[in-house]
């Protein structure tokens, strides 16, 4: 087969690729990243390239215009290489850390009567050990065994084949005084066998640190918490765009990636990167040691905890959906490559089902859910929308493939919640002018998702957007008009934004936007009906999610994304995973409860139950086909036509 040449204008050289190569594997060949948020399925229209000069054959152009086309725009993973080909690629999307995730936690709230000495499972040990003599040739290993027999009463020890190697040359370096670190299940009389997971020669001040790390692997955003395990305080905390995002914007994209060759190396690569650097800003921001960071906890959905450890996701998403593996065993981080201790403990917490996974176990936990009398329903709004409805006494779960609206995919101006993104927006009801708020305070690039929710409300309460989600062009105004993608709405004019064009929403995002938020209502309503239990008998509405901090519980009400309750009875949460990541780090009952959690839940699988769809389709209105659901917002809309 002939091969040709392909030049990047980002790259060093210029590579050899074989005729049909996709644009996007030329890239990675020749080390130019290019973001594929859909996964590489040409549906985002966000990998796009300039070709320049050459032989190509565009399979796709969707999301590109007639005149992108007739520029040379091209989709890179919708494109095949037919000739010697020349390429210009346009200024990535850089993902910025919004100014918000980079900063000291100190919420944390130990449980009451919380003894970090018999509850959590590391433990570091002073130890004196009767050195060998002529007399007692007794071997390294049995002669540590038997002191610590002596000292806490440990009748066996485990250790892997590095800590064994070290053990000699350490003890005789402390001169028969050495530190252990030592992992168990329970040291509360549990007939589990310790491990020995270092040795260090001389004895360590009591109160210095002893660092674990709490993650959470979310699908957008990697959050870590530095941990002090002698007190369970939490001393760094740090937060990082999931890299994974430039090969997937959800966890079908980077499924469907993961299945390409070698993509799942490349997944797993990716989020450890990430995890790694986050360890690094811990450690600077605490002077801790990266070495001696000696035990991670780990939360995450059940796609990102298998892409994470490289374990074949395709499973997931193909009849009958299930998972490798919900209840991981215990790991040492140097198998992954994580950039701690090599023995660290690495703890991932257990899951649910195929699409509710160890975030969601550890999030009831943190909420207190499980544990109370009170009927509650549990919302996690992401791209998965996992919901969770009970109490102490009984528990039922189950996801909706929502997708990453909110995120800004699949929305022509929409974007991450970074410098530059409008994040919330008001409409005068007479002029339909708008005004909007801008992270970092400066000229808007585009829309993140608290701002899609709030201007999709005040478009339908003023009427720029009918029950249907259509933009009303007969306005008198030139904010709407018609588009490409149909009917939009000016947000931004040219002149005021970043992005040098007009910033809209057009009818094709509204569609979108419904639709995830038609899922999500749909879910747990479903999931209601399901046990016979009526939403409005709930109790509380707990939010968890990092993005849930920002929704507005008015403006998501008048959407139908969230059921039309007292205000007083919704509690965002933020991160609940990460906080049952933190709490099973430190506490062993608490893990332990997690566990009881994941196998307490019953689990309802959507895609087998006709009444989704039903319910599906009444929701795929603004708010909702029976606006009888929505009392509050059918008497604000009678306040504004009178």
């Amino acid at each position: 087969m002939t091969d040709y040449t392909v030049t990047f204008d980002l790259a060093d050289e210029p590579v050899q690729v074989p005729k049909g190569t996709t644009l996007a594997e030329a890239a990675q060949m020749a080390g130019v990243e290019i973001n594929q948020p859909c996964g590489g399925q040409g549906r985002c229209g966000r990998c796009a390239v300039k070709v320049e000069s050459g032989d190509v054959r565009r399979r796709s152009t969707l999301r590109l215009s007639a005149n992108d086309v007739a520029q040379g725009y091209a989709l890179a993973c919708q494109t095949v290489v037919e000739g010697d080909v020349s390429l210009t690629v346009p200024p990535q999307e850089q993902i910025k850390r919004r100014l918000t995730t980079d900063h000291r936690e100190t919420e944390v709230t130990l449980p009451p009567g919380y003894d970090p000495e018999t509850a959590q499972s590391l433990r570091r040990l002073n130890l004196t050990i009767t050195p060998p003599s002529m007399e007692d040739q007794t071997d390294d290993w049995s002669r540590l065994q038997a002191a610590l027999r002596q000292e806490i009463g440990v009748e066996r020890l485990r250790a892997d084949l590095d800590v064994i190697r070290k053990m000699g040359p350490v003890l005789r370096e402390g001169e028969w005084q050495v530190a252990l670190i030592l992992n168990s299940a329970d040291w509360r009389g549990s007939a589990s066998v310790p491990r020995l997971v270092d040795i260090k020669p001389g004895h360590v001040p009591e109160d210095d640190p002893l660092w674990g790390i709490a993650v959470d692997i979310g699908t957008t955003t990697v959050t870590t918490w530095l941990v002090d395990l002698n007190t369970g305080e939490v001393a760094a905390t740090a937060a990082e765009y999931n890299k994974q995002i430039s090969r997937g914007d959800d966890v079908i994209s980077r499924i469907i990636y993961a299945s390409k060759e070698e993509g799942d190396q490349k997944l797993q690569e990716l989020v450890v990167e990430t995890i790694n650097e986050l360890i690094g800003r811990l450690c600077e921001r605490s002077g801790a040691q990266k070495e001696e960071i000696y035990k991670v906890t780990l939360a995450g959905n059940s796609t990102m905890m298998h892409l994470f450890l490289d374990i074949p996701a395709s499973s997931i998403r193909l009849t009958p959906f299930v998972t490798a593996i919900n209840h991981i065993p215990l790991l040492s981080a140097g198998e992954v490559g994580l950039d701690t201790h090599g023995e660290a403990v690495l703890d991932c917490l257990p899951g649910v089902a195929s699409y509710v996974g160890a975030d969601i176990s550890a999030g009831v936990l943190s909420s207190g859910m499980d544990d109370s009398e009170q009927v509650t329903l549990f919302l996690d709004v992401g791209t998965n929308g996992e919901t969770v409805l009970g109490s102490k006494e009984w528990l039922v779960t189950c996801a909706c493939s929502a997708g990453p609206a909110f995120e800004g995919s699949g929305v022509l101006h929409g974007m991450r919640a970074t410098l530059g993104a409008i994040d919330d927006v008001w409409i005068n009801s007479q002029t339909y002018e708008p005004t909007w708020n801008v992270i970092g305070k400066r000229p808007p690039k585009g829309l993140c998702g608290s701002a899609l929710i709030s201007l999709l409300a005040e478009m339908f309460m003023t009427g720029v957007v009918n029950k249907n989600g259509s933009v009303n062009t007969t306005l008198d105004t030139e904010r709407v008009r018609r588009g490409e993608h149909g009917g939009e709405y000016v947000v931004v004019w040219a002149e005021k934004s970043a992005a040098g064009e007009d910033i809209v929403i057009t009818d094709v995002d509204i569609d979108n936007l419904v639709r995830t938020k038609a899922a999500i209502y749909a879910g747990f309503t479903v999931l209601s009906d399901s046990v016979g239990v009526p939403l409005e008998t709930a109790e509380r509405v707990l939010v968890g999610g990092a993005f849930g901090k920002y929704i507005n519980v008015e403006k998501a009400i008048q959407i139908g994304l969230l059921p039309d309750m007292d205000w007083d009875k919704f509690q965002f949460l933020g991160n609940t995973s990460i906080r049952g990541a933190h709490r099973a780090l430190i506490d062993m009952e608490a893990r332990e409860r997690i566990k009881d959690i994941a196998d307490r839940m019953t689990y309802l699988e959507l895609s087998a139950d006709n009444r989704f769809y039903d319910a599906f389709t009444s929701a795929m209105f603004l708010p909702h086909t029976d606006l009888s659901r929505f009392p509050s917002v059918e008497e604000a809309l009678d306040r504004m036509s009178a």
